[in-house]
Formats: structure tokens, C-alpha cells, sequence
């Protein structure tokens, strides 16, 4: 494998695709987590309030970034419904999220955190600073379901035979009588 195709062709191939993407996630993380610890920190915003303003941001960067690098090829052609996919995706990712961050956090949707409540991380980090800990677990998470789901769901490569259509799973998608 060339760095040329590692960086700059198109290309479907998942790993590659993979491999990308940790790029864009990576830009699009710290995007997202500079906005919490801004919103957090400085404006004591609730770190549940803030980390979605976060993921607005990082979903944003996200989706332009991979449209262009990541995965050229949409099934959907509209760009504002392949967005929705996108970002219904993202939303579902920031569900976990928020579900992650809670036993970290300090003014959780259901109170202190049990992790804060109890300190468990003890003299290793203040209890304030413990949604840092919950966050980057959430980003590793979230991370493979943002890739896979959008992956299989929004941008599987559809190849077509002389009759038929089939997608990557070899499932018909088109009218077998159709030929192009």
C-alpha cells in the first residue's frame, strides 16, 4: 500500500477508510472536547450542556471533512438527507456519550456521578476533572459506532453487474430487469 493511496486516492476499501477516519475523528475530537472544556470551564456550563454543544461542533468538522476524504461515495445523493444520516448517526453516538459521561460526571441528568460520588480515581485526579476521563472512554466508543454505522449504513459501496444491482453484502438493490 502507497502513501498515495493511504492519503489521497479515492477509495472504498474499509481499511483505508478506517484509517482516515481517525484522522478526521481526531481533528473533529478536538474540536469537540474544546468546546466542553471551554463551555465547562470557563462559562460552568453542566458537562451533559456542554459536551453537547461540543459534539455540535465535532459533528460539523466531521462530516465535512469525511464527505470529502473519508467516504466520497454516498448511497444518498441529496447532501441534505445524507447530513440527516449523518447526523442522526451522530446523535444516536451522543446518546451513548452523555450515558458514558454520567457516572463521571459532577451535575449529571441524574445528580453526581457514582464515580464522583465515591472518588473512586481517589488522589489521581480531582473529582471535578473526572468528565475528562468519561469523555475520551466516550470517544473511543463512539468512535467505532460513528465509523461502522455510517460505513454500512450511509456510504457501503454498491458495485453493479450486467443485469443487476447488488450492494457490498451482495443483496439486489435495483431493478433486475434494468440495464444501464
Amino acid at each position: 500500500m502507497t502513501i498515495k493511496k493511504l492519503f489521497f486516492e479515492e477509495t472504498n476499501h474499509t481499511g483505508i477508510q478506517f484509517f482516515r477516519s481517525l484522522f478526521v475523528g481526531g481533528i473533529a475530537t478536538v474540536a469537540d472536547m474544546a468546546v466542553l472544556i471551554l463551555l465547562r470551564e470557563l462559562l460552568h456550563i453542566p458537562e451533559n450542556v456542554a459536551a453537547i454543544f461540543g459534539f455540535i461542533v465535532g459533528l460539523a468538522v466531521n462530516y465535512i471533512v469525511s464527505t470529502f476524504w473519508v467516504f466520497a461515495k454516498a448511497k444518498v445523493k441529496n447532501r441534505v438527507l445524507d447530513f440527516i444520516g449523518f447526523g442522526v448517526i451522530g446523535v444516536i453516538g451522543l446518546g451513548l456519550t452523555q450515558l458514558i459521561i454520567e457516572p463521571f460526571a459532577m451535575e449529571g441528568m441524574f445528580g453526581t456521578g457514582f464515580l464522583v460520588k465515591y472518588a473512586v480515581f481517589g488522589p489521581l485526579l480531582p473529582v471535578d476533572k473526572y468528565y475528562i476521563i468519561g469523555k475520551v472512554l466516550a470517544v473511543v466508543l463512539v468512535y467505532m459506532w460513528n465509523f461502522f454505522a455510517r460505513k454500512f449504513i450511509l456510504y457501503r459501496k454498491v458495485e453493479q453487474s450486467d443485469d443487476t444491482v447488488k450492494d457490498s453484502a451482495g443483496e439486489q438493490t435495483g431493478d433486475p430487469e434494468a440495464k444501464s
